[in-house]
């Protein structure tokens, strides 16, 4: 009779279950690791110093030529420089040898804010040794979107309010101007090439005319503020004339009896005039000055002299251009493109009026695009998707939002204390549509981010429902972090998304 063998290692069941869950724990410890490099697999180390780590975090990928070749490994602060940081990189001993005099950039991976390191390859044939550390300059980090968008200050977006006005008022009432104008442009364009040939021909010294006009103006600079000055003295002077038309005329009217006088009063003048001459000595500095001045004026005048005589050409050819904005204006189908396009202005603007304030009073524009890049920034395998957490409404709940065919609205009412105390309040009905931005006198009531969760705000709803449907919260919110308390000075504005006649903010 043979003896019983002795029972396999392999067989016993607490062998197993160890060897098993031993290769669990390396793997999962392994699926930790690559984020930080596999271990066992030789690397290549290289620190670069940089401005700031325009928000490079650990792990983000090494690329060259859009091939990833490392990862960072580790981000430290360097001393003496507020904004400066220390990068190590990790890179794969493929990417081997490097040559010293290799850069490195931090570029943009998405308009969202996630970065990478671009390795650019050198041509030299020394090479950098491991640990090496890289300096790179301020211009190896490229802007921010934050920083774009930045420039839409509270300055800016009022500036950018005047321009409109302006550009309208300017506009306006010239509609026949724009029809001829369009008209003529096709000609235009047909004639420009003979003048461009004119003025690029050397024998027109549009060249020697620019450096000479530049030479005037360099001479005028400094008196640029008494010029100034004389403009708008002038413009008083014609504006007070303007305001009495008839006191201008009864003034020429009496021209020749001032004239008249003048011519009889004239010799009494010859004392000023020969103490006069007794002081022309004081000018002679500034006669020299302009006599060193008059050599440039004249080739100036010397240059434009060719230019004036192909004058009559050129104007030969703005006879056609102009015909062209004639038939331009006679034809119907311009005047239904400007009616068209003023039906367009008017129907946009209520819209506008009302939406205004949202951006400069609440400043929501600028808000938006700050967080979005927070907003957006949960990675998955191809890229990054939203913040969002879906609450499920309970199913056993009558009416609730997922029912079909709700005769009533989603009550938290209607929730029994347990789905409560597990749900809370998460399938009230809230459905407040077109925010405020404003009250009607124009103070800041930016409800959008600021109403908190409110209990019940339905006027014509019965009180057994318990939901916010109601499009105003009462009370006035107040400005946002970044707003301001109440409509610029000047705009137009809606406090109600109706087209109604705006008030305007005195």
């Amino acid at each position: 009779m043979r003896g019983r063998r002795a029972p396999s290692v392999a067989s016993n069941p607490v062998f197993v279950g160890a060897v098993t869950v031993l290769v669990v724990v390396v793997a999962v410890l392994l699926a930790y690791q690559a984020n930080q490099g596999l271990p066992f697999v030789p690397t290549f180390e290289l620190k670069v110093d940089t401005p700031n780590a325009a928000r490079l975090v650990v792990g983000n990928e090494v690329r060259e030529g859009g091939f990833r070749v490392g990862q960072v490994a580790k981000i430290e602060p360097v001393a003496g420089r507020p904004r400066g940081a220390q990068l190590t990189l990790k890179l794969d001993r493929s990417a081997t040898p490097i040559p010293r005099d290799s850069t490195i950039r931090i570029r943009p991976r998405s308009a969202l804010g996630l970065k990478y390191v671009e390795l650019v390859r050198g041509k030299s044939d020394e090479e950098l040794v491991e640990g090496t550390t890289i300096a790179t300059r301020a211009n190896a980090v490229g802007p921010e979107l934050d920083d774009f968008f930045a420039i839409f200050d509270e300055p800016t977006r009022e500036n950018i309010d005047r321009n409109l006005d302006y550009f309208g008022t300017g506009l306006a009432g010239r509609g026949a101007a724009i029809n001829r104008t369009l008209g003529a442009t096709p000609q235009l364009f047909g004639d420009l090439p003979p003048v461009m040939r004119t003025l690029a021909d050397p024998d027109t010294q549009l060249v020697r005319l620019l450096d000479e006009t530049a030479d005037v103006t360099r001479v005028l600079a400094p008196l640029s503020d008494t010029l100034a000055r004389g403009f708008t003295g002038m413009a008083d002077t014609f504006e007070a004339l303007s305001r009495d038309p008839q006191a201008l005329r009864d003034s020429i009217a009496r021209s020749p009896g001032t004239l008249q006088q003048g011519i009889d009063d004239l010799p009494a003048t010859r004392p000023f005039l020969v103490a006069l001459a007794g002081i022309s000595d004081e000018v002679r500095g500034t006669a020299g000055e302009l006599r060193a001045s008059l050599p440039a004026v004249n080739r100036a005048l010397a240059a434009g002299t060719p230019v004036l005589r192909r004058t009559p050409e050129f104007t030969e050819d703005l006879e056609g251009t102009l015909r062209a904005l004639r038939s331009l204006a006679r034809s119907p189908t311009t005047d239904i493109t400007l009616g068209g396009l003023t039906d367009t202005m008017r129907t946009l603007n209520p819209t506008l009026r009302w939406a205004g304030p949202h951006v400069t009073v609440c400043n929501y524009f600028t808000t938006m695009w700050t967080n979005l890049a927070d907003h957006i920034s949960d990675e998955d395998a191809t890229g990054t998707v939203q913040r969002v957490q879906i609450k499920m409404a309970p199913l056993e709940q009558e009416n609730s939002l997922l029912s079909f065919g709700a005769t009533e609205p989603a009550n938290a009412d209607h929730i029994d204390p347990v789905q409560h105390a597990l749900f809370g309040d998460a399938v009230q009905l809230h459905d407040q549509l077109y925010g405020a931005s404003v009250d009607a006198q124009g103070n800041a009531d930016c409800e959008v981010g600021q109403r908190g969760y409110l209990p019940r705000l339905a006027k014509n709803y019965p009180e057994k429902f318990h939901i916010v449907v109601d499009a105003r919260t009462p009370g006035s919110q107040g400005p946002t972090f970044k707003g301001r308390p109440r409509i610029p000075e000047g705009q137009t504005f809606s406090p109600e998304p109706n087209g109604i006649a705006p008030p305007v903010n005195p």
